[in-house]
């Protein structure tokens, strides 16, 4: 079965009442964690994104602090699915404010996580791959918030 496409969903749901609309998306929710996690994002965090990445930063500290320290091939796994996990919060949010945060959050948290980390060439790619990518970024945002992001990404080692 192919999916439709995007458009076609569109102007499929505007023939929908509000009650199937709400049927479709309480039938979409329980197939896949990720789309109740953005149902949830959009239903109760969209309108408060402080708090969304105040919660999110809290989420990404509480797993570095979690990351086994005594094995460097279990701690690159671990690392790696916190990247993976922040960035499927990032998508839920389309605010690149909350992007630049989130990634310099990660950044910062991996860098001073571990020693070995710096002396790991994988993870040092991939530390200065994230740090590119928030440069990017920075350079979309206004241009207050890009000094203010400037000067946080200058903190961080390189």
């Amino acid at each position: 079965m192919k999916p439709a496409t995007a458009v076609q969903i569109r102007k499929e749901l505007k023939f929908r009442s509000k009650e199937e609309l709400e049927q479709l998306c309480l039938r979409l929710s329980r197939f896949k964690k990720e789309n109740k996690e953005l149902l949830t994002y959009l239903l109760f965090e969209a309108d408060h994104e402080d708090s969304y990445v105040a919660e999110v930063k809290d989420f990404i500290t509480q797993q570095f602090e979690e990351t086994p320290n005594t094995n460097f091939y279990r701690t690159k796994k671990r690392i790696r699915k916190t990247l993976r996990e922040t960035k499927k919060f990032i998508r839920y949010s389309s605010v690149k404010e909350t992007e630049v945060a989130l990634l310099l959050h990660f950044c910062d948290k991996m860098i001073t996580f571990s020693s070995s980390i710096k002396r790991s060439k994988t993870m040092m790619q991939l530390y200065e791959r994230q740090l590119l990518m928030v440069e990017k970024k920075i350079d979309e945002l206004h241009e207050d918030l890009q000094l203010d992001y400037i000067s946080e990404l200058k903190q961080l080692p390189r």
